[in-house]
């Protein structure tokens, strides 16, 4: 009885509309509003995988700038005293200054310090540094400035 009376419902609903079968606006803006949903769930989802790889890409480059300062200070028995130092033709330790991925400029925070790495160091200059946004990261909830 139950197939009977969706085949007369079917059949109802095709007289009605001269013969074509098609969606009510009530099922369209349904599935318009799944649609919506679930583009709103991935939007947020992406943005989130933006940051994250942001996130990752300062992370590597204080890395770098790091692993250059350490290596031109050992090397040179005197620490830099800008960023250029790293990239100079005669002490290549890095090619280029990279970018900041969150604040996408080359405008790195630099700290100097007095103490020495090696006991033949002669002069105290860059010892680390930090980006100069003053964002803080949603996942680790600290400013981007103090990694």
């Amino acid at each position: 009885m139950h197939g009977v009376a969706r085949l007369a419902l079917v059949a109802r609903r095709k007289k009605c509309r001269g013969g074509l079968a098609g969606f009510t606006l009530i099922e369209m803006m349904i599935v318009i509003t799944i649609i919506m949903i679930l583009l709103a769930m991935a939007v947020g989802a992406y943005q989130r995988s933006v940051i994250r790889a942001r996130e990752t890409a300062l992370h590597n480059n204080l890395m770098v700038l790091r692993k250059a300062i350490d290596s031109y200070t050992l090397d040179k028995e005197a620490a830099p005293q800008s960023l250029d130092d790293l990239t100079s033709p005669n002490s290549q330790y890095i090619r280029e200054i990279p970018v900041d991925p969150i604040t996408h400029q080359k405008d790195w925070r630099t700290d100097a310090c007095d103490t020495v790495m090696s006991p033949d160091q002669t002069a105290t200059g860059i010892c680390d540094v930090h980006s100069n946004s003053d964002a803080v990261s949603p996942f680790e909830n600290t400013a981007y400035s103090s990694w």
